[in-house]
């Protein structure tokens, strides 16, 4: 009786219950004003006249104004109403400031290895708007003196992490949309707790939503008593807000500020195929080890310190602190040259510039010869299918694999309605039959390529907090376009009778596209 009780109001069923209290309520109160459907009736609708105006002079993307202007046409009592509720619990003002506020006092602290954005532009003079738009405006920038290493599945990557965790000497910070208790995350946690019990800063952040249904309620209290700082992202609280859709969606490993890892993969073992889910699963993943791996360090601090009153002193991290002068004077007199340039970045659903976005239409805009795309969605707004057609129409190879075995089924639906435009584009679209394809990567024209987080959707460009890692004119791009094209033997070039085999799918995948800036 007593774990029944435990059960029934265990933090999870609070939450849920509580929704399903709200929705219940508001549609109680919609009911209720049949008693008085005269007044009701003009009332509502001047609700939603005034909403929709609104709507349709925000700053938002089309995408997003569309759907929610159908739904106020389809339903004009309940859709206004709905927006509003939506809306009006939404507070992101203060956790805006306190992002803005670590993002300025962090800002110097980014170019303590030095800049390398002249030498860059200098060199290589096509890359300077993409370099100058993510230094100058994002404030993420240019480092030189940066050995990659790219991973085409989740296994290496595992393994190389292992053994950079045991060499950590300082701390060692861990960032992780979604983690589930296993053989990967268990492995991690074995060494992290020697490590804190060693002496050494260890923290974990992790999103709740993400982690809602994998891991205990109390997990960050275990974490604690290891010795391991916790701090869980966004709390998933009990009321209808849009702000729930803000989720932490990096996947961040920072050790001793000196080697770092992103990428698609998070710390479950169906990412390293120790259990199958969906197949195969197809993922990538970037370390970066000297200057660039700082940049990652301190994108991971300034969302620690959204969660503290009491915030890190930045330059304190900064590895070779001690030899400042000495270590910004190295680069490509010491044979880095191989090794070309990176610019990690962030994203961040608050402040409206949508930076993962804008990385990749510059990709795909200055693309020449060649672009290959891995994604494990594909629902985006007309800028990115514009810019994808026009790149194919252009006589640019835009290939693009998705996977064939996919999680989410009604995605898969929708994301085929997006591939008739792309294939009548010109674009050759593939799914990836042997299983599950979560890399998110751009590589072009062996100059430039991408490696991170953000996946091809409304809901990774625009409402989640990502990150990756931009590279120019490095080996490791031949190492990506590679893993790229051993993957296309296992996959199934797609055709348009493939994207909807008849008029009913296709009626079907239209209406889920209205629908797609909410998936």
């Amino acid at each position: 009786m007593i774990n029944l009780f435990k059960f029934i109001f265990r933090r999870r069923i609070l939450v849920v219950l509580s929704l399903l209290a709200q929705i219940l309520l508001i549609s109680l109160l919609i009911a209720g004003t049949g008693r008085y459907l005269k007044f009701s009736y003009w009332i509502l609708s001047v609700i939603s006249i005034i909403v929709s105006i609104y709507i349709i002079n925000k700053h938002e993307k089309p995408g997003y104004k569309l759907t929610w202007i159908f739904i106020i046409l389809v339903f004009p009592f309940f859709g206004g109403i709905l927006y509003i509720m939506l809306n009006i619990w939404s507070n992101p003002k203060k956790m805006r400031r306190a992002l803005f506020g670590n993002i300025s006092k962090s800002h110097e602290s980014f170019y303590l290895p030095g800049n390398r954005l002249n030498e860059l532009t200098d060199t290589y003079p096509d890359f300077k708007t993409q370099a100058h738009y993510l230094q100058e405006y994002a404030g993420f920038p240019v480092y030189g003196n940066t050995r990659q290493e790219y991973f085409p599945c989740g296994e290496s990557y595992f393994k190389k992490v292992l053994e950079e965790l045991e060499k950590a000497q300082k701390y060692v910070f861990l960032e992780f949309f979604i983690m589930k208790e296993g053989i990967m995350l268990n492995s991690i946690l074995e060494i992290l707790e020697k490590k804190a019990a060693a002496g050494l800063d260890i923290r974990i952040m992790y999103d709740d939503m993400g982690c809602f249904f994998t891991l205990p309620p109390d997990f960050h209290k275990k974490l604690a008593h290891k010795g391991i700082k916790a701090y869980v992202f966004n709390r998933f609280r009990p009321i209808i807000s849009s702000l729930q859709n803000n989720r932490d969606h990096r996947k961040i490993i920072s050790i001793d500020g000196k080697v770092a890892f992103t990428g698609g993969l998070n710390l479950a073992d169906e990412y390293i195929n120790a259990v199958e889910r969906f197949g195969h699963w197809k993922d990538a993943a970037i370390m970066l080890e000297g200057d660039g791996a700082w940049s990652l360090t301190l994108i991971f601090l300034q969302m620690w310190n959204l969660g503290f009153k009491e915030k890190d002193e930045y330059d304190a991290f900064f590895p070779w602190k001690e030899d400042i002068l000495e270590h910004t004077e190295k680069g490509v007199a010491e044979g880095f040259e191989a090794w070309g340039y990176v610019q990690p970045y962030a994203d961040s659903p608050i402040d409206k510039e949508n930076v993962g976005e804008h990385v990749y239409i510059q990709i795909i805009n200055q693309a020449k010869n060649y672009l290959y795309i891995n994604t494990p969605y594909l629902i985006v707004d007309d800028n990115l299918l514009s810019a994808l057609s026009l790149a194919a129409k252009s006589g640019v190879d835009v290939r693009i694999i998705t996977p064939h075995r996919w999680d989410k089924k009604i995605v898969a639906i929708t994301s085929r309605s997006y591939y008739r435009r792309l294939i009548l584009a010109g674009v050759k679209v593939y799914e990836y039959t042997s299983g599950f394809n979560h890399g998110k990567t751009f590589v072009s024209d062996d100059r430039i390529a991408t490696v991170g987080t953000t996946n091809l959707d409304f809901r990774s460009l625009y409402l989640h907090f990502e990150c990756g890692v931009l590279i120019y004119a490095s080996e490791t791009i031949a190492a990506i376009k590679e893993d790229f094209l051993r993957t296309l033997p296992s996959s199934q070039e797609m055709t348009l009778k493939d994207c909807a085999k008849n008029a009913f799918q296709r009626i079907v995948s239209d209406i889920l596209r209205i629908f797609a800036p909410l998936m």
